[in-house]
Parts: C-alpha cells; sequence; structure tokens
C-alpha cells in the first residue's frame, strides 16, 4: 500500500486506498489487520481539515498519536515515513498514559484505555485531535472514528457530531464509505 499511496496523486490515492481496504478481507496472504488500520489512520490526514489552530507553528509536524498499548509496531511508522500534509512532515508519537498525551493531530485509542475512553475525551475537550478507536461502541461514547471488523473486513463508523464539535470537517468522500453514528440516534447507514 505505501508504493500505492506513493504512484498516484493526493486525493485519488486516498480514495483508492480506502476502498480497497475496505473491500479486501483480512486473510494470511493479504496485509495484516494492523497494516490496513495503519494505513487508514494515514489517509484520514487527507480527509479531514484541521484547521491552523490545530498546529502551533507552520513548521509543526502532523502528529499521529498512539495512546495506550500499540498494536501497531512499526507498521504505523512505515505507513507514514516521508510523507507530509499540507508542508507538515507525518510523524508518530507513543503516549502510555493520558497525562502524557501532547499534541496531536490524530489520537488512536488503543483497547487497553477502555475503561478511562470518557476520562481521555474529556481531557481532550474540543481539541482538534481526530479521535480514532477500535474499542466497541466508541463512536456512540463519542470518539469520531471507530474501527470494526465484520467477516473479516474493516469497517468505519463515524461520529459526525464529536468531529463537528472539535471543529474537524471530514470529507464526503469519507463519510460515503462510513456508517455514521451519533450518541443521540444510535446508528444509521448513509
Amino acid at each position: 500500500m505505501a508504493v500505492l499511496a506513493r504512484t498516484l496523486p493526493g486525493w485519488l490515492c486516498s480514495l483508492a486506498a480506502c476502498v480497497v481496504l475496505l473491500q479486501g478481507a483480512i486473510a494470511a496472504d493479504s496485509p495484516s489487520e494492523y497494516q490496513v488500520k495503519a494505513v487508514f489512520l494515514f489517509n484520514f490526514s487527507h480527509f479531514v481539515d484541521w484547521p491552523d489552530q490545530a498546529f502551533k507553528s507552520p513548521t509543526e509536524p502532523f502528529t499521529i498519536g498512539v495512546l495506550g498499548a500499540d498494536p501497531f509496531g512499526s507498521r504505523l511508522d512505515e505507513a507514514v515515513r516521508g510523507e507530509h500534509i499540507a508542508g507538515h512532515a507525518l510523524t508518530v508519537r507513543r503516549f502510555n498514559s493520558i497525562d502524557q498525551l501532547d499534541a496531536c493531530q490524530i489520537l488512536f485509542i488503543d483497547r487497553s484505555e477502555t475503561p478511562q475512553l470518557d476520562q481521555i475525551l474529556r481531557a481532550l475537550g474540543h481539541r482538534s485531535t481526530l479521535t480514532v478507536s477500535e474499542i466497541d461502541g466508541a463512536a456512540q461514547r463519542g470518539v469520531m472514528v471507530e474501527f470494526v471488523t465484520e467477516s473479516n473486513r474493516i469497517r468505519l463508523k463515524i461520529n459526525v457530531d464529536a468531529a463537528h464539535a472539535a471543529g474537524l470537517p471530514i470529507s464526503s468522500k469519507l463519510l460515503r464509505l462510513a456508517d455514521i453514528v451519533s450518541p443521540a440516534n444510535g446508528s444509521r447507514t448513509p
């Protein structure tokens, strides 16, 4: 996928990768589940508009954070190596606890943080940080993007209300591929 990401132009690459990954089954001869999720995290950077105040300076890196146990290993680092978003170099940072959280544009919250999920979301407030998790029911609880594995396929649930509250417009191209979720209305498929 990294080769694909470097050979197609910007948005076309992102859309193609998401569609291919949504349709592909997770099997031994296919990319691993966390390789696929790492590419999704990278591609989310193309489908969300971050406000200028999401960065402390024009040269600050675009950071993807991982909070809790790291299921990606080196896969996430490989997915973003050498990549830039709107002039910001992509980096990956790992945080062991909520107390260590620092500025990041995308935050993957690992299952190990399930008991603290509500506290994590409160601590983030309405920061311009796209929250992503695979915790069951995370989108209904306020996480913006939830990975769901069904029939060996990775699906997305997106809480548009939570993204809107954080000032993060999500592209309709990504929304079309997801189930839209809101705490008020449960889940609906677009």
